[in-house]
């Protein structure tokens, strides 16, 4: 799971940001995106996470090989899917961090006990699916975004950051989440740079 950077901020400024606005933020966040028209973006967004929605009409089976580690917060990340090895990767440092925040922020009612585990692994089954699937196509297909016109002819293209989101979309609704994972992730980011002190100045800066 991607993060979005934020600077330290409070839980209710934090769940004020709609899932679409974060999504779009987040694609907002990848270069390849630096230049792009935020309207598109988000427009993006809400097809990226339409799609993985639908998704959660015919679930995907659960990771077959998990390996649970440490190192999440300093990566960023709950959970990542490997092809190679074929794996899920859980940080759980970086889940019990989260399900510490939805407890201090007052978010149980949209995180249950246990749902930031679930939702992670949920995340990672649908980038194993849309890895080895034909979904990859079909997200494609969704998102509009072309990369060759001839005549009547269109080749779609891809779009960085898009899997990312409708993976997210998926977990949340596979999951029954009152809102998307994505929102973990800010609050995660937000706390993380405001726990880690600032470097100390060398020799040479004093």
């Amino acid at each position: 799971m991607s993060t979005l950077t934020e600077a330290a901020v409070s839980a209710a400024d934090l769940a004020a940001v709609d899932d679409l606005a974060y999504g779009a933020r987040f694609l907002a966040s990848l270069p390849l995106h630096a230049h792009r028209d935020p309207a598109v973006l988000r427009r993006w967004a809400e097809a990226a996470d339409r799609f993985g929605a639908d998704l959660a009409r015919t679930p995907a089976p659960a990771p077959a090989h998990v390996v649970e580690s440490t190192g999440g917060l300093e990566r960023g990340l709950l959970a990542r899917y490997t092809s190679r090895p074929q794996a899920v990767e859980l940080y759980t440092d970086a889940i019990a961090a989260a399900e510490r925040l939805v407890a201090r922020h007052g978010w149980r009612a949209w995180f249950p006990a246990g749902s930031v585990r679930a939702a992670a692994l949920a995340h990672e089954a649908v980038h194993e699916r849309l890895h080895h699937g034909p979904e990859r196509a079909a997200l494609k297909q969704a998102l509009g975004h072309t990369a060759l016109r001839l005549g009547r002819l269109r080749v779609p293209a891809h779009v960085a950051g898009a899997e990312e989101l409708a993976a997210h979309a998926y977990a949340r609704t596979v999951c029954g989440l009152g809102r998307s994972p994505l929102l973990l992730s800010a609050a995660l980011a937000a706390s993380y740079t405001a726990e880690v002190p600032a470097p100390a100045a060398s020799a040479r800066e004093k």
